[in-house]
């Protein structure tokens, strides 16, 4: 199902990769009770951070650590964006469809990136890797990417489906018809196996609001470690 490459784990040694497969969901425009979250979560966040400058939400362990891997490629991190946006603006958690706001919802409570797919779209294994520089692959808005030299990136039988910079991939969207569903979880080196977990559990739960009869077909953290290739 998982595979990581030599050069991974020679390029992020420590890093980590979390994986949920769920199946037997279902992605509603929206659900009145996954709103109701939304609106506690976003109270929480403006309580939680009201008195926070950007500089200072910067220096959250999560945010500080994608930050320091961001800015090596001149970007900056998308998830401080967001709960800058959220938690600072006053904005609320844009509504999309109940699979995408179940995985950014655990995103903005837990700082950690996440990339979501339709699991009958790929062609598995899929495979953690480090890019050369030549990969390229349609982003989820259409638009095709070269990946940058050493970025972090997912790929399946057919190709790229998500990298670190440029997200996830245009043909394994999440899409309104999506019934099974893999979600996955960068962690670069600093980010510890237990937050991952503890991450995949949230958005576990978040979809299990509006998708109760869901099954778990793999909930699992992926290190780079000699004997830490899977664990809890």
């Amino acid at each position: 199902m998982i595979k990581i490459t030599d050069a991974f784990k020679s390029t992020y040694p420590g890093a980590h990769l979390g994986v949920l497969i769920m199946r037997n969901v279902y992605n509603f425009k929206d659900h009145n009770e996954l709103d109701s979250n939304k609106r506690e979560l976003e109270r929480k966040l403006r309580q939680n951070y009201a008195d926070y400058t950007r500089a200072e939400l910067k220096n959250l362990k999560p945010i500080q650590i994608y930050d320091q891997y961001y800015r090596r490629f001149k970007k900056t991190y998308h998830v401080l964006l967001q709960l800058e946006s959220v938690a600072l603006k006053g904005k609320d958690i844009p509504k999309v469809s109940t699979l995408v706001e179940a995985m950014f919802m655990a995103e903005l409570k837990n700082l950690l990136l996440t990339a979501g797919h339709d699991l009958d779209s790929l062609d598995l294994p899929i495979q953690l890797d480090a890019a050369c520089g030549n990969e390229r692959y349609l982003q989820i808005n259409g638009e095709e990417k070269e990946i940058v030299t050493g970025d972090m990136m997912i790929a399946d039988g057919e190709g790229v489906i998500s990298s670190v910079i440029y997200g996830p991939d245009y043909r394994t969207r999440i899409t309104p018809q999506t019934r099974n569903i893999l979600f996955v979880v960068y962690g670069p080196p600093g980010i510890e196996g237990y937050e991952i977990f503890e991450h995949l559990q949230d958005i576990k739960s978040n979809v299990m609001v509006f998708s109760p009869d869901a099954e778990i077909d793999l909930l699992k953290v992926y290190g780079t470690k000699v004997g830490d290739e899977a664990y809890l």
